[in-house]
């Protein structure tokens, strides 16, 4: 894991945009990594919500990584799709696969793609448009991206937080 992401403080360095936007990101992606630590391979594969068969620690895990992928690589630099393709009959494919990969590769999959989009993102001013457009039809900046991301990330912590309380009963904050 990164030293930026062993810390896990939502406290920034310093306070101008930029910073808190990557410090509060590391934070929600070290989180992922928090909530995920010492969990067996069993419960890291188990879907235990009936409506969500899909839905599992490593399910989401990997779907995080490829949203990193999505949006840093994909839609902002607009290089080629290189990942689980979802189709009409399998739009999750990224959810699918994960419970066939050890969860300690799912993580160091997701760290490694993150320190791309951190360098991605050092690298270019907050408003640089993205190569590809949104279903709107229009491109989306930097900015907007990370903000994305945050939320994302937050929001899937939150399943996994519920997934892993459900598996063995470990909780935190």
């Amino acid at each position: 894991m990164s030293t930026v992401l062993a810390s896990r403080t939502d406290v920034p360095p310093a306070w101008d945009e930029r910073t808190m936007l990557a410090t509060f990101l590391d934070y929600t992606r070290a989180t992922v990594h928090a909530k995920c630590a010492g969990i067996a391979e069993d419960d890291a594969r188990r879907a235990p919500l009936p409506g969500s068969p899909l839905m599992t620690i490593s399910g989401l895990v990997s779907h995080l990584r490829w949203v990193e992928f999505g949006w840093f690589e994909y839609t902002l630099l607009g290089a080629e799709d290189r990942g689980p393709l979802p189709t009409k009959d399998d739009p999750d494919p990224e959810m699918r696969i994960a419970v066939e990969i050890p969860i300690i590769q799912l993580l160091a999959e997701y760290e490694a793609q993150c320190a791309r989009s951190r360098e991605i993102m050092a690298s270019l001013d907050l408003d640089t448009p993205s190569k590809r457009k949104n279903s709107a039809g229009e491109p989306v900046t930097l900015r907007w991206i990370t903000f994305h991301l945050i939320e994302e990330t937050a929001r899937h912590n939150g399943h996994i937080d519920l997934l892993r309380e459900m598996a063995d009963g470990v909780t935190g904050d």
